[in-house]
């Protein structure tokens, strides 16, 4: 349950908006819908005059009928309520079509600014935050935030029907609406004490959804280690646990906005009671007709549902105060790679790449380099080996700018990384992973991911140049096979292909391969070196790799230990030194340079 407990802890990126702040806020958002919200105030206050006619139309045939019994009186009335009915109905229909389009438009543009956020945010952010929790904000976080639409305009409906009946009461009896009035300041008084303690509760049930969510989604993209590891039950388990701890605090958060209103109607229903005792006394008197005292007890039940409304609106909207504050938490993070704002194009980029006495850490215990100085020259391929934690993979993820360095400078063809503008300077830089990632879609949609208006021709190209097109023809359908949720489909090798074909189809200035040959058998591997050996060549590469093959030509390799360059030359010099390289050889790489060598022969 620990864990359960820590996932309803404020994320290190979440703050705190004032109410005020966060009014003005949610107020942009409703900015481009004034005109139809508008009209959906005219059609409230058009409802709201009908609603409150109806009541005063039967309190005056009342006192009529007491002087007349004319049976056309009574089909009068029956015949202007029906009127006033279906105008009702048609003011009411056209107040909810707009609040949904308005509703609609809000949803659409605070997801659209939301997504727009995780898509911008650096890698280092989903290093330290659950996505489940993110994908939590986006969807049911922002469609939690757009029912402040509807509140506002049922608040705006409650406030017209309270002006209106307050003053058509002023007109039957003074001393009765007072007495009314002044019942008003309990209830509201009673709802504005429930505010904080609302705000608290529904952000913890924001969290809670999010902590749900989350686990879902991890245990679903996990599902196949959990059933090789026969621990469905414990799966299972797990999630009763965070489910039963959600229902705990969606109850007590439900108990709190219905335990508010049975509060707000007792004070009212004390107050009716008044009311009616008064009523009736001045109705005996002839204080009042019975038709104006009918108005007030009609009016009283029209009065009170408006006021419980109205005190019971700031409560309530906390949960879209809520729900946008853990949006605009997201949007407002601040991103950890800053780019000076120079935003330099480099059109026909060389490729040289300088690191200067880099300092780089991901956390303040975590220090990967120090000091660290490397020039790789333009068109040079550089290998870089060494143990786990060595560094190798840090510096691929300097070069795509993915992470920020805390000091030094990172030069590409002599212009700090940091000036460069970063849309343009990726889309020359391409990436192949040791673990592949692809799209639902066909094999030729993801080779086309990278370079969307590649034609078919080049696609064709590229798919036959990687491997020289053998692979293709193990896929059913060709280009056209379709490869599944994350490339399911297809072998770990099919996939690795296919994400290197989508590199070479963008024809990069600077290839970086992070172990991009581990995870794939001697005989694919051997596809993906006959592909590489052809199209790197003249492109700056940077190769992070634990097998033998794909290092061995290099023009350059380096040797890392603990972030620092501890050797560094060809494959033969280095062996001939008899340093570390040579160890890592001798007791890692010989026995995959074996199986390389049968594999060619065979």
């Amino acid at each position: 349950m620990g864990f359960i407990m820590d996932g309803l802890d404020a994320e290190a990126y979440d703050r705190k908006y004032s109410d005020g702040a966060l009014v003005r806020r949610i107020s942009t958002y409703f900015r481009p819908e004034g005109g139809r919200l508008a009209i959906v105030m005219l059609a409230i206050a058009a409802g709201s005059i009908v609603n409150t006619i109806i009541p005063i139309v039967i309190s005056d045939t009342i006192d009529r009928i007491q002087g007349d019994n004319s049976t056309g009186i009574i089909v009068g009335i029956i015949a202007g309520l029906i009127v006033f009915g279906l105008l009702s109905w048609a003011f009411n229909a056209a107040r909810q079509w707009l609040s949904s389009i308005a509703i609609g438009n809000v949803t659409l543009k605070i997801r659209q600014d939301a997504f727009d956020a995780v898509v911008e945010r650096d890698l280092s952010f989903y290093d330290e935050f659950q996505s489940g929790k993110i994908v939590s904000r986006v969807t049911s976080d922002s469609q939690a935030f757009s029912s402040v639409v509807g509140l506002v305009t049922e608040l705006g409906s409650q406030i017209l029907i309270i002006t209106l009946l307050t003053g058509y009461l002023f007109t039957v009896s003074v001393p009765m609406t007072l007495m009314t009035l002044a019942i008003s300041p309990f209830i509201i008084l009673a709802s504005l004490g429930f505010r904080h303690f609302a705000r608290q509760t529904v952000t913890q049930s924001r969290r809670i959804n999010a902590v749900v969510s989350s686990h879902i989604q991890e245990t679903i993209s996990g599902i196949g280690i959990a059933k090789t590891f026969r621990q469905e039950q414990t799966v299972y388990n797990t999630f009763l646990d965070v489910n039963q701890q959600s229902f705990r605090i969606n109850l007590r958060t439900g108990m709190t906005f219905s335990s508010i209103f049975p509060i707000l109607i007792s004070i009212a229903s004390l107050g009716t009671g008044a009311l009616i005792y008064f009523g009736g006394v001045a109705a005996q008197n002839g204080d009042i007709t019975s038709g104006e005292w009918y108005l007030f007890i009609q009016g009283i039940s029209m009065f009170w549902f408006p006021l419980t409304s109205i005190a019971s609106f700031w409560s309530q909207f906390q949960l879209g105060l809520a729900a946008g504050e853990r949006v605009f938490a997201l949007i407002d993070a601040e991103p950890k790679v800053v780019q000076t704002g120079e935003n330099k194009v480099l059109p026909n980029p060389r490729g040289e790449i300088t690191f200067d006495r880099v300092h780089f850490r991901y956390t303040e215990k975590e220090p990967v380099l120090t000091d660290f100085s490397l020039t790789i020259k333009a068109g040079e391929t550089l290998a870089l080996v060494g143990h786990t934690g060595s560094g190798k993979s840090s510096i691929g993820k300097l070069v795509a700018r993915f992470y920020e360095y805390q000091e030094g400078r990172i030069l590409i063809d002599g212009h700090d990384i940091r000036s460069l503008d970063l849309g343009a300077y990726r889309s020359r830089l391409g990436i192949v992973t040791q673990t592949p990632f692809l799209f639902d879609g066909t094999v030729r949609e993801n080779l086309r991911y990278g370079a969307p208006n590649a034609s078919d021709a080049d696609v064709e190209r590229i798919a036959n140049l990687v491997g020289n097109g053998d692979w293709l023809r193990t896929l059913p359908e060709g280009l056209e096979t379709q490869v599944g949720e994350r490339g399911s489909s297809l072998s770990m090798g099919q996939r690795q292909l296919v994400a290197l074909g989508r590199v070479l189809l963008q024809d990069p200035a600077i290839c970086i391969l992070d172990e991009a040959t581990a995870s794939v058998d001697p005989l694919t591997e051997t596809f993906i070196q006959e592909g590489l050996d052809t199209v790197l060549e003249g492109r700056t590469s940077i190769v992070i790799a634990h097998r033998l093959s794909t290092i061995k030509h290099a023009d350059r390799i380096i040797v890392l230990r603990e972030g620092k360059i501890i050797e560094q030359g060809t494959h033969d010099s280095l062996m001939a030194g008899g340093g570390h390289y040579a160890e890592l050889y001798n007791t890692y790489f010989r026995h995959q340079s074996l199986d390389y060598l049968e594999t060619r022969v065979a």
